[in-house]
């Protein structure tokens, strides 16, 4: 009986590292498994504060066009494009100010800026394995369009995001 226990206490302690093997294996593949839908969920949040943005900026530029529609301004320069960024009333904490488009290269990621010659609002991504550009520019830029009149943001290229089109 007792050479019996100890045989059995020998398989047991032979079997415990293949099943502690079995076990880390099984960890490791869950662990990658949750990191790739934590990027996967990184990439819609970031997709998401991007179309936030870009739909407050729309906003506000429909705002302002309707209040110089009650009161217009005899300030010529206000009929130009403008900043949206000034537009809004709180800027976006990562609203970087006015910016070159050689500056703009410079640009740290999940920043906004506004380029006054295009003009133009632009987007340096967190991660540029999400961004589908044509031309493989690095940022987002939406163009202000629509002078005179109702002045909006259209994106510059056919911009996808985790093939999901950014407009």
């Amino acid at each position: 009986m007792a050479h019996s226990a100890s045989v059995r206490m020998q398989t047991q302690s032979w079997r415990r590292p293949g099943e502690w093997l079995l076990m880390a294996l099984l960890v490791v593949i869950l662990l990658l498994v949750f990191l790739r839908y934590v990027r996967q969920v990184q990439g819609q949040s970031e997709l998401a504060a991007i179309k936030f943005t870009v739909g407050a900026l729309r906003t506000a530029l429909v705002i302002d066009h309707l209040q110089r529609q009650v009161s217009p301004s005899k300030d010529p320069s206000m009929l130009f494009a403008r900043n949206p960024f000034e537009l809004v009333k709180q800027k976006p904490v990562n609203y970087l100010g006015v910016v070159s488009k050689a500056q703009a290269a410079s640009v740290p990621p999940g920043s906004w800026v506004f380029e006054e010659n295009c003009p133009c609002v632009g987007y340096q991504p967190l991660d540029h394995l999400w961004l589908d550009s044509p031309s493989s520019d690095p940022m987002i830029w939406f163009e202000v369009t629509g002078m005179p009149g109702v002045l909006q943001l259209v994106p510059v290229e056919k911009y996808r995001w985790n093939n999901e089109w950014v407009d």
